[in-house]
């Protein structure tokens, strides 16, 4: 808000001083045209690819504007690099492309964001924007002998169209603005600020119409600024294009390594053990029991490769202990708070230790029933496995890797690790972070 107050003074202030010396640099003008006609077309380039993808209305409007006003400024770049006159249709036909580019944009910051119901012309997008435009076109050069000089127009003349450019660039600008703190979408972020900006240069001319065409004007300036702005939306889509492709090259990765898994060594690691469970004798037990370990830590390295990094840790934690408690036939009690949020490195420590107490309980425990609970205590989560074994003398296993493991991956976390065991009153894992 305070931006914008300034922004508004800043007009108000130097409008009223230009009237009286204004800034004769056509050169100067003719550049900041040419600036707003690049960054016009060139975001308008970025919308397109950005409709493609996402099909929607507001996109297609918005693709539309932006290249209906880029036309207008590149015509207006080329009336003024002329030294003859170009005609009432030549002074006339950028602000009426600029009128209708405003509307296209306001619409589009109003219309709600639904898909397109047909996909198949979708690259047929500006189609409507060239025929419009030859449209206009065709009708100032059917009117041009009742159409004034631009010089010859009167300020009554110009009032209707600044105030509704005016109107139009206010409601994008606020209608951009709530969108964008419901959303998140970068684009959307500086199209608001944009259209604020050039509102308030419509505002300048309102208030301070330019006499000269040949001149610059404040509002010429504040028009190039939102232009800027435009600039650094189309910098920033870059970017986030660039990282959503990084993003979907990091998914079909691990999604073509978890194929591999699955047809190589979990098939593998399967075989062997079916061949060895054929045999018997004293060793063949502790082979089984590393075979099935293996098997499971493939099937998790397989699961972990194929799923989201957006999965809440209850989610993820209630399918890991299932999976181990079908497989052992043993029975949960599940109190998972799903508000609990935490990063991918904690949550994958957090569910390996799941895991590891789990299958500590059934391979050691022999047990037929486990407790998860994932809650809240005070400013700290808790993750708790209990079970309802022989319990064991914790002297004789602290240096088990499994409970090694587990201590290093909680205090990673960081956090803390508690094991709580007594002979015939069972085993309790405590997790706290």
């Amino acid at each position: 808000m305070v931006v914008v107050s300034c922004l508004a003074a800043l007009a108000l202030i130097v409008g009223k001083w230009e009237r009286q010396f204004g800034y004769q640099s056509p050169s100067m003008h003719l550049a900041l045209e040419t600036v707003n006609a690049c960054v016009a077309l060139l975001l308008a380039y970025l919308v397109y690819g950005r409709f493609l993808r996402t099909n929607t209305w507001q996109d297609l409007l918005l693709l539309q504007g932006l290249a209906v006003l880029g036309t207008a400024n590149a015509l207006l770049s080329v009336t003024l690099m002329k030294t003859e006159p170009v005609g009432p249709v030549g002074s006339w036909l950028p602000p009426s492309l600029r009128i209708v580019g405003t509307l296209l944009i306001a619409a589009s910051a109003l219309v709600p964001k639904r898909q397109a119901r047909r996909r198949g012309w979708r690259h047929w997008a500006l189609a409507p924007a060239v025929a419009g435009m030859l449209l206009l076109s065709a009708l100032l050069y059917w009117r041009k002998a009742s159409l004034p000089e631009a010089k010859a127009a009167t300020s009554e003349a110009l009032l209707v169209p600044q105030v509704l450019t005016l109107v139009c660039f206010a409601v994008a600008a606020v209608a951009f603005t709530r969108q964008a703190r419901s959303r998140d979408d970068v684009l959307l972020r500086w199209l608001g600020p944009a259209c604020a900006v050039g509102a308030f240069a419509r505002l300048n001319y309102l208030l301070f119409p330019p006499d000269r065409p040949d001149w610059l004007y404040s509002g010429d300036v504040l028009r190039t600024a939102s232009y800027l702005l435009l600039l650094i939306a189309a910098g920033r889509e870059i970017s986030r294009h660039w990282a959503l492709q990084a993003e979907v090259a990091v998914v079909e990765d691990r999604r073509r390594l978890a194929r591999e898994m699955h047809d190589g060594v979990l098939q593998e690691l399967g075989y062997i053990r079916s061949e060895i469970s054929t045999f018997e004798g004293p060793k063949v037990e502790r082979i089984l029991g590393a075979s099935d370990r293996a098997l499971d830590e493939a099937r998790q390295m397989l699961e972990a490769l194929g799923r989201s990094d957006d999965e809440p840790l209850g989610f993820v934690l209630h399918r890991a202990v299932e999976q181990l408690a079908q497989r052992y036939g043993v029975t949960l009690d599940l109190a998972l708070d799903e508000s609990i949020v935490v990063d991918r490195p904690q949550r994958h420590a957090l569910v390996r230790i799941a895991r590891e107490a789990v299958l500590n309980a059934v391979r050691h425990g022999k047990v037929d029933r486990v407790k998860v609970e994932l809650s809240r205590d005070g400013d700290d989560s808790v993750l708790r496995i209990s079970d309802n074994g022989p319990g064991f003398d914790p002297a004789q296993r602290q240096t088990g890797f499994g409970l090694i493991s587990m201590r290093e991956r909680a205090e990673a976390l960081p956090g803390t690790f508690v094991l709580t065991t007594r002979p015939d009153e069972g085993t309790t894992v405590v997790v706290r972070w």
